[in-house]
């Protein structure tokens, strides 16, 4: 024991568990900023719409019709349906297109990404599946519908720009 007029010796402390720490850290920033690069962008094209993809030439769209319902909430779901053909040589496995709402000044005020989905059945109501479960063959015509839950308030009600921006195939 120590008398108590004395203070109490101290033992050396170690830095190695706060160089540990330190180098810890570091290892998981560097990790965190490796994979934020490799990542897909969170708004493919930027500002406007992303380029499209060089198979998409071979992708036409057609017959586009656009219709408006009540939804549930008390909002308006649209929808826009059509018709894609694969005039090209491949068996088409995956689309992801991006849908530009334009305003009156013809400026874009909205997109949205999202996978193509194609019409499986009409009856007793339609029902979609994804490319990916039934393949566009070469020469094959599909029909697809997208829905659109929140469209810009500035849109100018004319049809929106359908861009292919991915296509997967086999």
């Amino acid at each position: 024991m120590f008398p108590p007029d004395q203070p109490v010796p101290r033992e050396p402390r170690s830095p190695l568990p706060w160089i540990i720490a330190g180098v810890l850290v570091l290892a998981i920033l560097a990790v965190l900023i490796a994979l934020s690069r490799h990542a897909e962008p969170a708004n493919p094209g930027g500002a406007g719409l992303a380029p499209a993809d060089p198979y998409a030439a071979k992708l036409p769209i057609s017959n586009l019709q656009m219709s408006q319902a009540a939804n549930r909430i008390g909002g308006q779901t649209t929808y826009l349906e059509g018709q894609i053909a694969n005039n090209g040589d491949k068996t088409v496995t995956g689309i992801t297109v991006q849908v530009g709402f334009w305003g009156f000044t013809k400026q874009l005020v909205g997109k949205q990404t999202t996978p193509l989905p194609l019409i499986r059945t009409r009856e007793p109501y339609v029902d979609t599946e994804s490319v990916s479960a039934a393949p566009i063959l070469p020469g094959q015509t599909r029909g697809f519908r997208l829905i659109f839950d929140s469209i810009p308030q500035d849109w100018n009600q004319n049809y929106p720009e359908i861009r292919i921006i991915e296509v997967t195939s086999k």
